[in-house]
């Protein structure tokens, strides 16, 4: 009888969940299915691989939206998906749908409701207080830290030079983390001398487990997670994550109260000083910038550093690579590199100033072609809290997750032409970069929610990046010579399967070549 009970009751329960869902199943019903949708279980099964397989299931699904202009959609079991490439839909959807999707839940319980993946409540009343941290007279200030730690990025890889390829990746992870380290928090976390800092590889260890559990089902109930022995790690990386960030917190907190203590009476009402923060840290802009001692909490400061570090180390990193493993394919584009550099520094060792950013014209071309084939976030997901209907006439059902497919729109052939899988910076210029829609091209996102810190993060990887491609010339085997494209992998950011492989040569001072010429 009980049993009988049990299974009447799961009837009855079943029964009115398919019945409260039957809007969500009729609009589903009239957006384009993949080919590869079961019964069921909808596209669940091409997303239990590897994260190359999932990556390149992800971009089979991007391609094949193309068809049905720009959009597919993707159950996942009882979860709806709808994957959008069409950048006019996706004007709409990055200005409307706010809210991150229910699977950002678990990049939360490391950075909690830092900035990127905060609620809009909370989000809505943080940005206006980053935008200002952000603003460009405060990040130009943080050239000189690029450029230091460019600097010793280039000591670093001096030992590779002329010994066959090797793996980018630790050099250019640990550049982007001490420079982050130094102008999120203001400390230097020195882990260009040591990779194996146990803050790095923490925040490795755990973007690598919330991937996991973003596209493995049977890993996302929390009180299941907790019998999975991945949890153990999960929970020690949080720790170190969390600790070492709080203890920097605290040790700014007691420097700014003893700073704002020590000055006149007069002066103890101004909190923000643009010519007092010369190479302050975003940390001490928050502080000030948030109310002092009535601003934010140590706990909302550290998801908002923190968010800050994690997001923007691996990015960074990820974009460095791509464009140095994109100039050893194409040694043509490399040598106009060198040659604007050249033309800016000659054969000096200076270090790069502020003002040589501007003048680096072709590298920032480079930069953002490669941005454009290898967007370090490929897929950004969002919420739809009501029927949404876009320009295209397609509608999205209330509680459906929408797929921003940056990996998509990027390499649309309707607005990037037949040629679009091909890598050409000049498509940059001036005179030829006239998208018709903003949305075609976002490697940062777009709309309300996009990355403040994008022209930070140029001015990040075009700072390193001139400091390499000055003193060295970037090679790769043959077998990549020959491919033009560049395996990768979801790991939350996207990155190349072998890590960046490549090979370094030494270049001769010009000055030399030609002394050498005349003899």
């Amino acid at each position: 009888m009980v049993w009988l009970l049990l299974l009447f009751a799961l009837v009855l329960w079943f029964v009115t969940y398919k019945i409260s869902r039957r809007n969500m199943y009729k609009l589903a019903s009239l957006v384009p299915a993949p080919i590869e949708e079961l019964p069921i279980v909808g596209i669940a099964h091409t997303l239990t691989g590897s994260p190359v397989d999932i990556m390149e299931t992800l971009q089979n699904f991007s391609y094949a939206s193309f068809k049905f202009n720009g959009i597919l959609r993707a159950w996942l079991v009882h979860l709806l998906y709808i994957v959008v490439t069409n950048p006019v839909d996706l004007e709409m959807i990055l200005k409307n749908c706010l809210d991150k999707d229910n699977l950002h839940r678990f990049l939360r319980k490391i950075t909690g409701n830092g900035g990127v993946f905060a609620p809009v409540s909370i989000w809505r009343r943080r940005r206006k207080i980053i935008i200002q941290a952000f603003r460009p007279k405060i990040t130009e200030n943080f050239v000189e830290v690029f450029s230091e730690q460019g600097e010793i990025l280039v000591k670093k890889l001096e030992p590779r030079v002329g010994t066959g390829t090797f793996n980018l990746w630790p050099y250019i992870s640990t550049y982007t983390l001490d420079s982050v380290s130094e102008t999120a928090m203001g400390v230097k976390l020195h882990s260009q001398d040591d990779s194996k800092t146990p803050f790095l590889q923490a925040m490795t260890s755990m973007l690598n487990l919330v991937c996991q559990r973003i596209f493995h089902l049977w890993l996302q109930p929390d009180w299941l997670y907790k019998f999975m022995p991945q949890y153990v790690m999960h929970e020690k990386n949080k720790s170190i994550l969390h600790d070492y960030t709080d203890q920097v917190i605290k040790t700014k907190r007691e420097e700014f109260e003893a700073e704002h203590k020590s000055r006149p009476e007069s002066e103890q009402k101004k909190d923000y000083d643009l010519d007092g923060y010369k190479r302050k840290s975003f940390l001490d802009l928050l502080i000030s910038l948030s109310g002092g001692e009535k601003g934010y909490t140590n706990i909302e400061l550290r998801e908002e550093v923190l968010t800050l570090t994690v997001a923007g180390t691996d990015t960074s990193a990820a974009s460095m690579g791509y464009t140095l493993l994109l100039l050893g394919k194409y040694p043509d584009v490399q040598e106009k590199v060198y040659q604007e550099l050249y033309d800016v520094f000659g054969d000096s060792d200076r270090p790069l100033v502020k003002e040589d950013l501007l003048k680096l014209k072709h590298l920032e071309r480079v930069v953002k072609e490669s941005l454009r084939l290898y967007p370090p976030v490929p897929f950004i997901i969002r919420k739809a809290l009501e029927d949404t209907k876009l320009p295209s006439g397609y509608v999205l059902p209330s509680g459906s997750g929408v797929v921003v497919s940056i990996w998509g729109v990027h390499r649309d052939p309707k607005y990037w032409g037949p040629d679009a899988e091909k890598f050409d910076p000049d498509r940059f210029l001036p005179e030829r970069f006239k998208l018709e829609h903003s949305c075609s091209f976002m490697p940062f996102s777009n709309g309300p929610r996009n990355c403040v810190g994008y022209q930070y993060a140029l001015m990040s990887m075009k700072t390193a990046l001139s400091a390499v491609l000055r003193r060295y010339r970037v090679v790769v085997t043959e077998d990549a010579l020959h491919n033009p494209y560049i395996k990768v992998k979801l790991d939350v950011m996207m990155k190349a399967v072998d890590e960046y492989q490549v090979a370094l040569e030494r270049r001769a001072p010009k000055t030399l070549k030609s002394n050498e010429h005349v003899a």
